[in-house]
């Protein structure tokens, strides 16, 4: 258990500035996709997300774009 301890130990006082935002924006884009992928998943979300399911495929409809198809 002592060598995981020391392999897990941060230096919290020899971070740089660089460290600090690389580490709050690692954090923030896990919590994201966190948050994604339970919005995604929720059951009741089912009905809103497999209306659009074609669309990647869709040839048939084509997106307006600027007022013109």
């Amino acid at each position: 258990m002592n060598s995981l301890k020391e392999y897990f130990h941060t230096d919290w006082g020899a971070m740089t500035t660089t460290d600090w935002i690389g580490m709050i924006i690692t954090i923030v884009i896990f919590l994201l996709m966190v948050g994604l992928y339970v919005y995604v998943l929720r059951p009741k979300n089912r009905e809103k997300l497999e209306i659009h399911r074609h669309i990647p495929v869709s040839e048939d409809k084509r997106i307006e774009i600027g007022g013109r198809r």
